[in-house]
């Protein structure tokens, strides 16, 4: 199984920042709140978090 991120608006390719390709949700989400900083930075507002393509959760707002 294959875990990834996406913007929820499509229009960041998370990949990109390194949000694909981890081994478990822990692993998905534990890469979220170290990237956090560059996500943001990156103008995403929102994520989904998917594994091996079907939506687990979200969208997840980024914003305070």
């Amino acid at each position: 199984m294959m875990w990834a991120w996406q913007d929820a608006d499509q229009q960041v390719d998370l990949a990109d920042l390194g949000g694909v390709g981890f081994a478990s949700q822990e692993e998905a989400e534990a890469w979220l709140s170290e990237a956090y900083p560059d996500v943001a930075e990156a103008g995403v507002t929102a994520v989904n978090l998917c594994q091996d393509g079907r939506l687990v959760y979200g969208p997840m707002s980024l914003s305070d």
